[in-house]
C-alpha cells in the first residue's frame, strides 16, 4: 500500500490544555531533557521507568532541575490531567485528598501516582511552545502579546488565532521542526552517542513510538476512523515505510523520521479546519444598530468525541445561553466578545477566553483547563479542574476548583471569590466531568511568573461585596443549591443582609401608610431601583433576556 494514503497530524489537546501559557523553566531545554531521559531509563527499578512516580520526579525536579516543589507538582499534575481517566477515578482521587488532614498525608497519597515516563518527557519538551525567543520578539510574535490599551470595543480586527496553544499551524510546525529532538528524547540510552545524539543506525523501540502517539495520530485513505500513531506505524503493509523490523521489533530511526515527515499534514479537527469548514451556528441574534459580526463555528458533526471544538468570536451586546449536545466534551474558544452575557451550561473539556471585555461568562463544569488571556473587566463563574490567567485587568473569578488557580504574567487587580450559583443539571454535569466539591482551592492561587511573585496582584472578594448569582433559565434537573455550599463568612454576610431586608419590610408594614402614601412610596422605590439598574449595567442584562419569542427554554443546537 502506498504511503500517500496515510495521513498523520499533530493532536490539538496536548497543546490546547497541556502547554502551560508561560515561558518554561530554563531546565526544560533539550540539553537537560536528554540527560533526564537517560537518567530515568537506567533507573527502571527506582520508580522512574516505564512509569515515573511522583516521588522520583520530585527528587529529579527539585534536586537536579532546581524547581520549586509546587512547580514540580504543577507540571506532573497538569500532564496527569490529560490522561484518560473515568469520572469515577477522578472523583475517587478528590475523595482521597479531601480526607487528608495534613500536608504529609497529601504527599503520601501523591507518592502513589505515576505517569507514563516517555510521554511525560514529550510533554515537558512541548512546554517550549511558549518560550519567548529574542528573534521572534523582534518581529512582534513574542508571547504574551503586548497588551492593547485601547478601551473601545475593537470588533473589526480579523479573528485570527494569535494564541499558539490554539493555532494548529504552530503545533504542526513545532513538531515538524523538532521531530529529530523528540525522537532522540525517546531513544534507549545505548542508541545514543556520548553527546546524546542519534546515529544513522540508531533503532527506535516500539515503546517510543507508542509514546509518540501522545502527540501524533492519523488515518488511512481519508477514512473516518482515527488511529494512534503506533497502530499505523506497526501496520504490516507500512513496515517498509515506517522502518519496522519484525526480527528486532524496533524501527530504523532514519526511516521512521523520513516516513513521519512525509505523512504529516494539517489537523482535520483543528481550529483552522473548524473556522474554514466547520458548521456555522446561529446562536447569536441580530442586534439593532450593530452589524452582524458574531461568528460561531463547531466541528462536532465530523469530529470524534475527543476532538470537538467550538469557536465563538465577536459576540457583541448579547445574552447567549446554551445547554446543548454540541458543547458536551468540547474545547471551547471564546474570542473578542464584548458587553455580553454568555451561559454555556454543559460539561466542557476546556475553555479559553481571549480578548474579551465587560462581559459575564457562566460555564458548565470544565474537565481540564479554563484559561483567560488579555481580558478586561470580565466576570467568570465556573467549576473547573484548573484556572489559569494571563494579561487580565480587573477580572473577577467565582470558582470551585480542586487545583490552585494559576496567576501567570501580566495581570492586574484580580479578584477571587467562591462559586456562587447553580442550575438544575449542575451536579449531574460535575459527576460526568469527575469534579467534586472538595478539595476547593479557589482562595489559594499560585503566582507562576518570573516577573514577580508579588501576591498583591490579587485579592479575595470581601464578604460585604458578595451576592449569590441567579441563572435565569428553566431546565430539567435535580440541583437546587450551590454545590458544596458557601464558606461561612460569605454565608454569614448573606444572612445579615437578609435580616436587614426583614427589618425594612417590618418597618414599612408598621408605618401604617395610607393607600396614596403606599403608591407614592412604591413609585419612589421603583425609580431608585431603575436608577440602580442603569448605573450598574444590570438593565442591559435584564433587557437582553426578553427575546427571542420562544421563552427562556433553550433550543438544542
Amino acid at each position: 500500500m502506498d504511503q500517500s494514503s496515510v495521513l498523520l497530524w499533530v493532536k490539538a489537546e496536548p497543546f490546547i490544555v497541556g502547554a502551560l501559557q508561560v515561558p518554561p523553566p530554563s531546565k526544560f531545554s533539550l540539553h537537560y531533557l536528554r540527560k533526564l531521559s537517560t537518567y530515568v531509563q537506567i533507573r527502571a527499578t527506582e520508580g522512574a521507568y516505564p512509569r515515573l512516580y511522583w516521588s522520583t520526579w520530585r527528587h529529579i525536579a527539585c534536586g537536579k532541575l532546581q524547581l520549586a516543589k509546587d512547580l514540580a507538582w504543577l507540571y506532573f499534575e497538569l500532564f496527569d490531567s490529560l490522561s484518560v481517566k473515568t469520572p469515577e477515578e477522578r472523583l475517587e482521587w478528590s475523595e482521597v485528598l479531601s480526607n487528608c488532614l495534613s500536608e504529609e498525608e497529601v504527599e503520601k497519597q501523591r507518592n502513589q501516582l505515576s505517569v507514563d515516563t516517555l510521554q511525560f518527557l514529550l510533554f515537558l519538551y512541548i512546554q517550549q511552545l511558549n518560550k519567548v525567543s529574542l528573534r521572534t520578539s523582534l518581529i512582534g510574535e513574542e508571547w504574551p502579546s503586548p497588551r492593547s490599551r485601547s478601551q473601545s470595543p475593537d470588533l473589526t480586527e480579523k479573528s485570527n488565532c494569535h494564541n499558539k496553544n490554539w493555532n494548529d499551524y504552530s503545533h504542526q510546525a513545532f513538531v515538524y521542526d523538532h521531530l529529530s529532538d523528540l525522537l532522540e528524547l525517546l531513544l534507549d540510552p545505548e542508541q545514543l552517542t556520548a553527546s546524546f545524539h542519534s546515529t544513522h543506525s540508531s533503532l527506535v523501540s516500539r515503546e517510543a513510538v507508542v509514546a509518540l502517539s501522545f502527540l501524533i495520530e492519523g488515518t488511512i485513505s481519508r477514512a473516518r476512523k482515527v488511529y494512534p500513531l503506533h497502530e499505523l506505524a506497526l501496520w504490516q503493509p507500512l513496515h517498509a515505510d515506517s522502518g519496522f523490523s519484525k526480527i528486532s521489533k524496533t524501527f530504523s530511526f532514519y526511516k521512521l523520521e523520513t516516513w513521519l515527515r512525509s505523512c504529516l499534514t494539517g489537523n482535520p479537527f483543528g481550529t483552522s479546519a473548524c473556522l474554514k469548514s466547520g458548521k456555522k451556528l446561529a446562536w447569536a441574534h441580530q442586534v439593532e444598530g450593530t452589524t452582524k459580526r458574531a461568528k460561531i463555528a463547531c466541528n462536532t458533526h465530523v469530529a470524534p468525541r475527543m476532538h470537538r471544538l467550538v469557536v465563538m468570536s465577536q459576540v457583541y451586546k448579547q445574552t447567549l445561553a446554551k445547554s446543548s449536545d454540541t458543547l458536551v466534551g468540547a474545547h471551547v474558544k471564546i474570542h473578542r466578545c464584548n458587553e455580553s452575557f454568555i451561559y454555556l451550561l454543559s460539561p466542557l473539556r476546556s475553555v479559553t477566553i481571549e480578548k474579551c471585555r465587560n462581559s459575564i461568562f457562566v460555564l458548565g463544569p470544565v474537565g481540564t483547563t479554563l484559561h483567560l488571556h488579555s481580558c478586561d473587566n470580565v466576570k467568570v463563574i465556573a467549576v473547573c479542574h484548573r484556572l489559569s490567567i494571563s494579561s487580565t485587568t480587573g477580572c473577577i473569578f467565582h470558582i470551585l476548583t480542586p487545583t490552585r488557580p494559576l496567576i501567570l504574567s501580566g495581570n492586574q487587580t484580580v479578584t477571587f471569590a467562591p462559586f456562587h450559583t447553580h442550575y438544575p443539571m449542575l451536579e449531574d454535569h460535575m459527576a460526568r466531568t469527575g469534579l467534586a466539591t472538595v478539595p476547593n482551592y479557589w482562595d489559594n492561587p499560585m503566582v507562576v511568573c518570573r516577573e514577580n511573585s508579588d501576591t498583591s496582584v490579587f485579592r479575595l472578594l470581601p464578604p460585604c461585596e458578595f451576592y449569590v448569582f441567579i441563572i435565569p433559565f428553566e431546565m430539567e434537573g435535580d440541583t437546587t443549591e450551590i454545590p458544596g455550599g458557601l464558606p461561612s463568612v460569605y454565608q454569614k454576610a448573606l444572612g445579615q443582609r437578609e435580616q436587614k431586608i426583614q427589618i425594612w419590610q417590618k418597618t414599612v408594614k408598621e408605618a401604617h401608610l395610607t393607600k396614596d402614601q403606599r403608591k407614592q412610596f412604591q413609585v419612589l422605590v421603583e425609580n431608585k431601583f431603575y436608577e440602580w439598574l442603569i448605573n450598574t449595567g444590570h438593565r442591559q442584562q435584564l433587557d437582553s433576556l426578553v427575546p427571542p419569542a420562544a421563552g427562556s427554554k433553550q433550543a438544542a443546537g
